[in-house]
């Protein structure tokens, strides 16, 4: 056999998934399981005019720790439209627990990147999309929610070439019922190097987190149930 036969029998058996990789610690957990689920692995991260830039840094670290396939980095003007204090720095990063849903929330975020997502998964010939939402140890975002996940399954289903013509989609949210400190535990089982992550919503260019905000908060205590050290630098 050929060696082009060889890479395109492998193309056909090998499972590809498109993971959305934001350098925290959620998203560098589910890199870490679809890899240990047997998945050639491929990472999207987004310039998206976030204040917490360094998380970026911190993706391009995680994929290469684990090793995926590729990393790629979209750039995009969600800063352009505002309504977050993660996008807009007149808006204060809050320090303490609100009620309802916080200023932290970025109008639409998921549902751009998950598109996002879903095109290159469409041109890689992949047909899972995996994304690190979380609906227990979280901040109430909309877009992190079951229902949202399961209604973006099906447009993906409905506006894809390849949906259309039978080889559909799966949106997999392996965090979505998980608490932080399970979520941490998984990592720890799976050799996921914590260190190299950043969640903080208002880290410095170092990546060293405040302390402070609500993903610092969920962060911190997710480590101290898990029963493991934080190894989160702070400023």
């Amino acid at each position: 056999m050929s060696r082009g036969a060889d890479m395109s029998e492998l193309q056909m058996t090998e499972k590809r998934a498109v993971i959305l990789l934001s350098g925290g610690l959620d998203s560098a957990t589910v890199v870490a399981m679809a890899l240990a689920d047997g998945y050639t692995c491929y990472t999207m991260s987004f310039d998206y005019g976030q204040r917490h830039r360094a998380e970026l840094d911190a993706a391009a670290r995680v994929a290469r720790d684990l090793g995926v396939v590729e990393h790629k980095v979209i750039g995009l003007d969600l800063n352009g439209i505002g309504g977050s204090a993660l996008t807009d720095s007149s808006i204060a990063v809050p320090e303490s627990p609100g009620e309802g849903i916080p200023v932290t929330y970025v109008p639409a975020r998921n549902t751009v990147f998950l598109s996002l997502a879903l095109g290159w998964a469409e041109v890689l010939g992949a047909r899972d999309i995996f994304i690190g939402v979380n609906a227990v140890d979280y901040s109430g975002y909309p877009d992190c929610r079951p229902e949202f996940i399961e209604a973006f399954e099906r447009m993906a289903n409905l506006a894809t070439k390849a949906g259309v013509e039978g080889q559909g989609f799966t949106i997999q949210a392996p965090l979505q019922n998980l608490s932080k400190a399970d979520i941490v535990k998984a990592g720890m089982r799976l050799g996921v190097d914590y260190g190299l992550t950043v969640s903080c919503y208002q880290a410095d260019d170092q990546g060293r987190a405040c302390g402070k905000c609500d993903s610092c908060r969920l962060r911190a205590e997710g480590f101290a149930k898990a029963g493991v050290a934080d190894p989160t630098r702070y400023f």
